[in-house]
């Protein structure tokens, strides 16, 4: 999946599962519930049981998916994971060296930022969308509505212990898509292995990103897409 299409699917789905399992096992089964529900955006964290075997399996067992890779730490985790055959990545920060690496190979890594500052340089280095984290600690939809007016061309992606219930106002606040781990996979449901409950909650997910969606003003601003070289883009940003 290049940068582009990447970004045509986080608009269109608008929601991201986000998967940390303890055991390699457990994340195909947390998986399979999500994409049940009708999630289509996977994400293995790398510090998941065997995340390498994870991805693999997953881009055969679940091919209407598309199964990518979060925590995402290091040159070493970044190359393993495409390796692997992990279609986009997710970072808590912005290492520049990783996100080349990613530019140059026309592979999705959408960095995290906090700050108005954080978020302009994760941009400019090249960054197809920005992970915004942790969301909750800013004051979440009215931190970033007030992220709008300067930063609006910027795809952003809030996360960081989000739950059902705040999913639309992030989403009516300005956020491309949403990122849930224990709001989709709650720690209850994992330890009696209660599938049904986790594709419930997906399908609950999905219906919420639909009306968000639904709900959207036309002529709304579109949020922009880099245009090459990407780290040169966008010098509106410097001047907001």
């Amino acid at each position: 999946m290049d940068t582009a299409t990447f970004l045509e699917t986080l608009r269109q789905q608008r929601a991201i599962a986000v998967l940390r399992a303890p055991r390699f096992d457990l994340g195909l089964r947390m998986a399979e519930a999500a994409a049940a529900g009708g999630v289509r955006l996977i994400e293995i964290t790398w510090n998941s049981d065997q995340p390498d075997k994870l991805v693999t399996h997953l881009r055969q067992a679940l091919p209407h998916c598309w199964i990518g890779v979060g925590t995402v730490l290091s040159m070493a985790d970044l190359q393993a994971a495409m390796a692997a055959g992990a279609e986009f990545g997710f970072s808590p920060y912005t290492d520049p060296d990783l996100l080349q690496w990613a530019v140059d190979r026309q592979w999705p890594l959408v960095s995290g930022a906090l700050t108005p500052s954080e978020i302009g340089a994760a941009w400019r280095a090249g960054a197809p969308a920005v992970k915004v984290f942790p969301v909750w600690a800013m004051g979440g939809p009215s931190y970033l509505r007030s992220l709008q007016a300067p930063l609006g061309h910027i795809p952003l992606v809030p996360t960081g212990g989000l739950t059902l219930d705040q999913v639309e106002s992030l989403l009516h606040a300005g956020a491309t898509a949403v990122g849930l781990s224990t709001g989709l996979f709650p720690a209850q449901a994992l330890a009696q292995e209660d599938w049904a409950t986790i594709t419930d909650l997906a399908r609950q997910l999905i219906g919420l990103c639909q009306t968000a969606r639904s709900a959207q003003p036309q002529g709304q601003k579109t949020q922009g897409q880099h245009s090459p070289p990407l780290a040169n883009a966008l010098e509106s940003a410097d001047n907001a």
